[in-house]
């Protein structure tokens, strides 16, 4: 019996009867279902869901659904660190680039029990800024960005390990894994990445230069980022579009490859996203 966990995000529109659906297909599949205490009243249709915290479900869970956007399965793959589950995205959002199956896809649900489906194991960022005599350590599947307020330029300085690469005056900066090579990196100018890759890139975000471009880094390395402006302005690093935390002048922040990885399934390839998504159809 595979053990599931639903993790919804009721502000997309569809969600809950998608989420109604997927439950209802896992159970007539033989399925065991869990999902947070706080979504009862969601499920009080469903006799047969279990309930228990999220962090709880997740250790016992052989596969997590996130039903939503990329923002959900972010997130998502955020709470399930140190699982050994597996993450399927179920789009009811946008783009939806992350996510596995569409909703008009979730007859597809059942090719799960087979073990007909895809496995991409993830590497994530850990991000420490320290200054001031404080540290403060976070984990990112995506990106980290650091950036001005209303793009203002500033001033700051990379380095890989010792090795100066560069001094710099851009709107900001993105330290991106493989699996973020499709999302604010791609924007800025970087490469597309398969998400099975383990290394880090670095995109600059308008630079005031003709010839900066992205960087390829090995995971092994560590990533030091310095404010090195002398005014006040406000700069602020996101890990993964979550909420902004400043970054004071003087501040460094440490990027690394994180010990932790997520691991994705879906019933498409990589490069089948890409071109249902990304790009026009291949004729």
């Amino acid at each position: 019996m595979l053990n599931f966990v639903i993790y919804p995000n009721f502000q997309k529109e569809h969600a809950l009867p998608c989420a109604l659906d997927v439950c209802q297909i896992l159970h007539k599949s033989g399925g065991k279902i869990w999902i947070d205490e706080a979504y009862r009243k969601e499920f009080s249709s469903c006799a047969y869901v279990h309930y228990a915290e999220f962090s709880e479900a997740v250790r016992k869970a052989d596969i997590v659904i996130a039903i939503g956007g990329d923002g959900t399965m972010l997130r998502c793959a955020r709470k399930m660190i140190g699982s050994s589950a597996c993450l399927l995205g179920i789009n009811t959002g946008h783009l939806g680039f992350m996510a596995g199956l569409e909703t008009s896809q979730l007859n597809e649900l059942n090719r799960l029990f087979k073990g007909e489906y895809y496995r991409s194991d993830r590497m994530l960022l850990q991000g420490t800024l320290s200054g001031g005599n404080q540290n403060f350590t976070f984990h990112a599947l995506n990106d980290i960005v650091i950036s001005g307020v209303y793009g203002k330029v500033f001033d700051f300085s990379v380095k890989a390990d010792k090795d100066l690469i560069g001094q710099y005056r851009a709107d900001g900066v993105v330290c991106s894994t493989p699996t973020g090579s499709t999302a604010y990196a791609l924007s800025a100018g970087g490469p597309l990445m398969e998400p099975e890759l383990s290394c880090m890139e670095i995109t600059l975000i308008c630079p005031h230069s003709l010839f900066n471009r992205p960087l390829l880094l090995s995971s092994e390395r560590k990533i030091f980022i310095q404010h090195t402006a002398d005014d006040s302005r406000k700069i602020f690093l996101s890990a993964d579009g979550e909420k902004p935390i400043a970054f004071p002048a003087g501040y460094v922040l440490e990027v690394c490859k994180s010990p932790h990885t997520v691991t994705f399934i879906s019933t498409g390839s990589f490069f089948d996203s890409v071109n249902r998504k990304l790009m026009q159809s291949i004729k």
